[in-house]
């Protein structure tokens, strides 16, 4: 299968609204907006000055581009704001003056329903991309994580694919924490590529193999999930190969449900998540779109600040497809 065309041509049509806050600043940002409306991904939104992205980039017709300090509905926003952070201490100047930042602009234009999900963070870090929504947008279930997408056509992986959660998120999740990331990223694969779930918790060990307090996390984790979700297909605590490769399994967890080929990878921790994608990706030959955030109540998507233009127009289906 080839992933980037599925995934474009399923959010096609859809017609949602996404909004790019890093527009006034960004040009591969204008320049993956530009595909997106062209191919017909999504209605389009960017934040900035109309007059100076015009006069820099031309050809934004069919686009609508909104100045935070004109824009007849910024008060609005402010009061939401307000709203939403006063118990935290925020004043309404804190509002009126934070509502005028693009990142946290477009966050309100998300929560407020005046675009459908926002994708930003090409310019700037995870922090101060998500750094908003996590405060006004929040989780459904108190716990906001991310996933890779990874696939390509190397000699080990073929035509498959795999998701790997949390490389970019939750930095030391519980055994709770797990296995709510492994929901959440369960439910991310069916939205996306409409799969059966093959669920692994990775660890240094492959079914008592060795034992560790991260070990004991990870074992943790697998039972807490399959308690919880009966229905999907979980192993661990497994080791990358046993999770991944059918000749391994054979040896190490013969008994395994999926004969070594799992297509979600669920990591102990960020360190090991960062790690691994960034192997898979650089060594490995994959392609990598992500971090996909999970959890929002509305969808909101990071990116990594060497995403091309490519990467940010894939990003832009997938939160198309993660809307309502």
């Amino acid at each position: 299968m080839n992933f980037e065309k599925y995934l474009i041509t399923k959010a096609r049509g859809r017609q949602k609204t996404i909004v790019f806050p890093e527009a006034g600043f960004s040009d591969r940002i204008v320049e993956a907006a530009k595909i997106v409306r062209d191919k017909g991904i999504a209605k389009v939104i960017l934040v900035g000055d109309e007059s100076s992205l015009v006069l820099r980039y031309k050809n934004l017709e069919n686009m609508e581009i909104i100045n935070p300090k004109t824009f007849a509905e910024t008060e609005f926003l402010a009061e939401k704001l307000f709203d939403a952070r006063k118990e935290k201490g925020m004043t309404k100047e804190d509002a009126e003056k934070s509502v005028l930042e693009p990142i946290m602009f477009g966050t309100m234009l998300v929560k407020c329903g005046m675009a459908d999900g926002m994708v930003s963070g090409v310019e700037v870090t995870t922090a101060q991309s998500l750094k908003p929504a996590l405060q006004v947008i929040k989780g459904k279930d108190g716990l906001v994580s991310s996933t890779m997408l990874l696939f390509g056509k190397n000699k080990f992986l073929k035509e498959r694919f795999v998701f790997l959660s949390d490389p970019a998120l939750v930095e030391n999740p519980t055994s709770e924490g797990l296995a709510m990331i492994a929901k959440q990223t369960a439910k991310t694969a069916v939205e996306l590529l409409n799969i059966t779930p093959r669920i692994a918790f990775l660890s240094y060990s492959t079914k008592g193999s060795a034992e560790g307090e991260s070990i004991t996390k990870v074992r943790n984790a697998t039972e807490i999930f399959r308690a919880q979700n009966p229905d999907l297909m979980v192993e661990g605590e497994l080791q990358f190969d046993s999770a991944m490769c059918p000749e391994v399994r054979a040896k190490k967890a013969s008994d395994s449900l999926f004969v070594g080929q799992a297509n979600i990878l669920i990591v102990p921790d960020i360190n090991v998540g960062n790690i691994l994608y960034k192997a898979m990706q650089y060594v490995g030959g994959l392609t990598a779109v992500g971090p996909i955030m999970q959890g929002f109540n509305k969808p909101v998507n990071d990116l990594s600040r060497g995403a091309s233009v490519k990467d940010i127009v894939l990003q832009t289906a997938i939160t198309v497809l993660q809307c309502k």
